[in-house]
This record gives C-alpha cells, sequence and structure tokens, in this order.
C-alpha cells in the first residue's frame, strides 16, 4: 500500500447531530459500551474525572480511515467525554514513525499493529498488557475463535487482540482462464497438481502469460508448506525447519521456472518490491499469485478482468486463524482502563463491526460476521468474505505469533530468492547463507 504523502491527523467524537442526552457528561462513570446486545451482563464502568482525548494511530487508506473514525464516533456517542485524535498514513513509513515515538515515550494511546512486529514490541514493554482485562472479561474475547485469541499473545499474556481475520489464498484471474479455456485452480490442490496446471496456463498463452507468481521467498507460503510437512517457520526464537527443508522448497520452485510455470526473475523481483498495483497477477504478467485474502478487494480494484479466490495449494489444516493486523494499547497510556474498553467495543459491538465491515478482513468475532456478511453490496469483498467464511473450520492450531526479527527475516528470505532465481546464487548457497543470516537476525 502506498503512503499518503503525510499523516493525516484529526479530532474525531461525538457527531453533533446524534449526541444522546445522557445525564451528567462530566464526572460520571463511562459505561463501556462493548459487547453484542443481550449476549453478556452489564459491564464494569470506567471512572473518569473529566474530558479525555485518546490518541489513535493506523495505516491504511482514505476508506478505512473513514470506517473507522465513523466507528470511534460510535464510542464517542456513547460515552460524551471520551474523544479521539486520529493519525492515519500508508503502510510505507509506518512503522519508522512507530519506532521514533517509541523512542520519544509518545506512542499513541491506542494503534495499529501486524505479526510482523507483535512479539517485538511487547518484548521491548512498549505494549499495554492486557490479560487482566481479558481474565475479568472487561475485554471480552469469549466470541473469538481460540487460536485467534492465542494468536494475540505473546508468553501467554495478550499483548493485543485481532482488529481482523485473514488467511494466505490464491488469487487468480477467471476471466483469463476463461479466454484460455482453462479451469480455475482449486482449493485444495498438492503442490505437483498446481505446479502444472501452471504449467498449462503459460503454454495455452503461448508464453504470454506465466501460470503463477514465483512465491520461493515469500515466507507465507514457505510457513504453509512447511506446516504441511509437520514442521514450522520458527520454533521459539529461532527457526522451525533445517538447510535441507530449504533447499527442497528453492527446488519445487527451480523445476517450475525449468517448466515455465513461472514468470521472469526481473518480474518476480518487481511484484516482491510493489504493492497490490504490481502484483503479477493484477498487471496481466501471471494467471495467479500469492496473497492475503482480504486483499482480493484492492487487487480487484487495480484490475480491469475478474480476480477469484481459493486456497493456496497443500492441506487446509495447513492454515491457521491469523490475525491480519491489531489493536494495541500503549503501555504508558494514563488511560489503561479506557483503551482496553475501546479495543472491546471495536472488537465486540455489533454496530461497530457493521460499520467497519470487511476492510481489515473477517470480523474477529463470530456472531459480527453473521451481522456484516448480509450487508456486502461489493461482489469482490464478498468474494472474499465467502471463501474466509469457507474455510475458517479447516484450520489446523495456530502457531504462536512470530518471535523478534521476523521482518528481518521476511526480507532475508525474499533476497536469498531472489539471488537464487536470477543465477547470482546456486540453491545451496542461498539457502546456506539464509539460514546464517536468519538465525543472527533471531538472536538479536
Amino acid at each position: 500500500m502506498p503512503a499518503l504523502p503525510y499523516p493525516t491527523t484529526r479530532r474525531t467524537g461525538v457527531d453533533p447531530g446524534r449526541r444522546r442526552m445522557l445525564a451528567g457528561l462530566l464526572g460520571l462513570p463511562v459505561v463501556a459500551a462493548g459487547g453484542l446486545t443481550g449476549c453478556r451482563g452489564e459491564p464494569a464502568a470506567l471512572t473518569e474525572s473529566g474530558p479525555v482525548e485518546l490518541s489513535v494511530f493506523w495505516w491504511g487508506n482514505a476508506r478505512r480511515a473513514q470506517l473507522t473514525e465513523r466507528a470511534l464516533r460510535l464510542y464517542s456517542d456513547q460515552n460524551p467525554q471520551v474523544t479521539f485524535r486520529v493519525t492515519w498514513q500508508g503502510l510505507d513509513g509506518y512503522y519508522e514513525r512507530l519506532a521514533t515515538q517509541a523512542v520519544g515515550g509518545n506512542v499513541p494511546d491506542l494503534f495499529q499493529i501486524d505479526d510482523a512486529f507483535l512479539t517485538e514490541y511487547a518484548r521491548r514493554d512498549i505494549l499495554l498488557d492486557l490479560t487482566g482485562y481479558v481474565a475479568d472479561r472487561r475485554l471480552d474475547l469469549r466470541g473469538l475463535p481460540a487460536g485467534l485469541v492465542r494468536y494475540g499473545q505473546v508468553e501467554r499474556r495478550t499483548m493485543a487482540v485481532a482488529a481482523a481475520q485473514n488467511a494466505a489464498a490464491l488469487v487468480f484471474n477467471r476471466d483469463l482462464l476463461a479466454r484460455l479455456d482453462l479451469p480455475a485452480p482449486r482449493t485444495g490442490m498438492s503442490y505437483p497438481e498446481y505446479l502444472t496446471w501452471a504449467a498449462e496456463v503459460t503454454r495455452a498463452s503461448d508464453g504470454r502469460v506465466a501460470g503463477t507468481m514465483d512465491p520461493s521467498g515469500d515466507h507465507r507460503a514457505l510457513w504453509l508448506w512447511l506446516r504441511s510437512r509437520g514442521s514450522e517457520f520458527y520454533q521459539g526464537r529461532k527457526l522451525g525447519f533445517d538447510s535441507p527443508e530449504l533447499i527442497d522448497w528453492f527446488e519445487l520452485w527451480q523445476r517450475a521456472r525449468a517448466a515455465r510455470a513461472t514468470p521472469s526473475a526481473a518480474l518476480v523481483r518487481r511484484a516482491n518490491s510493489g504493492g497490490p498495483a504490481r502484483q503479477l497477477v493484477v498487471t496481466g504478467h501471471t494467471a495467479a499469485s500469492f496473497a492475503w485474502s482480504n486483499e482480493l478487494v484492492e487487487f480487484q480494484r487495480h484490475s480491469r478482468d475478474e480476480l477469484g479466490i481459493v486456497g493456496c495449494p497443500g492441506p487446509a489444516a495447513a492454515q491457521w486463524a491469523r490475525a491480519s493486523m491489531y489493536w494495541a494499547g500503549f503501555r504508558g497510556t494514563r488511560h489503561p482502563d479506557l483503551v482496553a474498553d475501546v479495543i472491546n467495543f471495536l472488537t465486540t459491538n455489533v454496530e461497530a463491526g457493521r460499520v467497519l465491515g470487511y476492510d481489515r478482513g473477517l470480523s474477529p468475532h463470530l456472531n459480527i460476521r453473521k451481522f456484516v456478511e448480509p450487508t456486502i453490496r461489493d461482489a469482490a469483498v464478498r468474494a472474499s468474505a465467502t471463501f474466509e467464511l469457507g474455510v475458517t473450520d479447516t484450520f489446523g492450531a495456530a502457531p504462536p505469533p512470530p518471535p523478534t526479527g521476523h521482518a528481518d527475516v521476511s526480507h532475508l528470505l525474499v533476497a536469498a530468492a531472489e539471488s537464487m532465481q536470477s543465477g547470482r546464487s546456486t540453491i545451496r548457497a542461498a539457502a546456506w547463507r539464509f539460514m546464517a543470516q536468519a538465525a543472527a537476525a533471531l538472536a538479536v
């Protein structure tokens, strides 16, 4: 997602046109607004002595900003003394800015984070520990899949709550395959079946379109492949696989390149370094690309052809309930109870769930999904949601969130794969170099 020219900051609070006349706007308890109506008892009250402004920071586009601000305004409608100072920007530069804020001790009260940095920020004591709020149900996570709850835990402490759920997937060009008179890929294909299909696409198009993106440098694809073989990407703070397994993975895609199932190294490199508009299934260079399921919507916005979505090759149980991103609080906030209550509201309130819709992915709350799904009108959003709802019941056990250093490891895998794809390194040299560099990155 490209960065905006500058972060956008504004204040949001009670909408004057919809202000609720509550007795005593100041000095009274703020009643928690989370929970599904009629599905839980009266929540514990929060006491604040006067007006409170919470700072909130996330990445996304203008549409996400509009929806998030509307959801926060709903909270202010029910808690008029609470307002929000919101800041948002594109993903590019987001974590650099958050890191700068962390050094200065001025992290926003509430902010968005993903699994690449969750463990690191928890270990650096930047995140508000939410464990106590979950224990006494002021932060009620009973409606979330158990695996999704665990995926927000670091060393058994709840450090963040999933803002949405997604899954790794294959996005494919439905119209292209129809023109070539070829079948679409299907969920549950083995890797040999998938690569045979991809090579057939290349042949049918006379080499104008490759069947599949080369994901040898994609940690998502590698992780699922490892899980399909009984391994994991990580074991604690170390890699969960060894160099022979990585060599097997690289050789799988070397065979795919030899069969012309994948595009040139230059095209793969361009897709690796770009956002949705540069993905090869969008640009027309491949019939399929690996992606997160909620990215289908953004891919479709950049494509003239109709796109579809299916599961990645391999067994469905290799997938898990993954947080597309989390809501987390700052450990140094002056209003920890309020921060936890806002997270609870965004997670469990039906009206907020309807407003947020599918922008970040599938609602983390199982019951709210039932309310959101009938409101979906966009075809790409519906296709993505239908896919995720269809595979959720087949998920395997969730691993812990990635350890500190995961972002660096992901970049090292891309670099190793690109060196091999371009012929600068042999498969074995690329694999051994990655294993050494990744071990060093995880040891920091």
